[in-house]
């Protein structure tokens, strides 16, 4: 007998959509960076991810496995990157240097994008969403222009809401066996 497995998809999709939403709220420059932040992006946008990817390498989601674990683990680094400054474990990085760690982000999310344009019109707006939201952050360090750093926060709480958005219509879609949301 064939056991059906769960879809770990809409776990990591909300782990990563809901802690990209709250650190954009703040990039737009409504709030600090607080530890709800923090805690969000260790406990659901880093650990939940990583779960969530091992769950699609037991499906044999190559993508899946590829896309929440990186991103279970950038939330991870993230985190680490604000914290370690603050305890005095490590120097703060520099503005110049945290665009490189940004880029090498974009242009991952950038191939990771290609490997969407066979899937629903969601899941390529959230990977493209995604990429030109590291592009800016990464413009916004090597420049130091604050604008371009609300502009990306307002992008980046669009991002994140696409993949709310899909996290929820798969839910739904499946729950009631047709299609409630429209992912395309």
């Amino acid at each position: 007998m064939e056991s059906k497995l769960a879809n770990p998809a809409p776990l990591g999709l909300m782990g990563f959509g809901m802690t990209t939403v709250l650190l954009n709220i703040h990039n737009a420059g409504f709030f600090p960076i607080s530890s709800m932040i923090l805690a969000m992006g260790i406990c659901y946008g880093g650990i939940a991810q990583v779960i969530a990817g091992i769950m699609e390498f037991k499906k044999g989601n190559t993508f899946g496995t590829t896309a929440f674990i990186s991103y279970g683990f950038f939330w991870l680094s993230l985190v680490v990157l604000i914290i370690l400054p603050k305890i005095g474990w490590a120097e703060a990085t520099p503005h110049a240097f945290m665009a490189w760690y940004l880029i090498l982000w974009g242009i991952f999310t950038l191939f990771m994008y290609v490997g969407t344009l066979k899937s629903n019109k969601v899941l390529q707006f959230v990977f493209l969403s995604l990429t030109v939201l590291f592009f800016l952050l990464a413009a916004r360090d090597l420049t130091g222009n604050a604008a371009i750093g609300t502009f990306a926060g307002y992008e980046g709480i669009l991002c994140g809401a696409s993949a709310i958005y899909l996290a929820m219509a798969e839910v739904l879609n499946e729950v009631h066996g047709r299609t409630i949301l429209p992912i395309g």
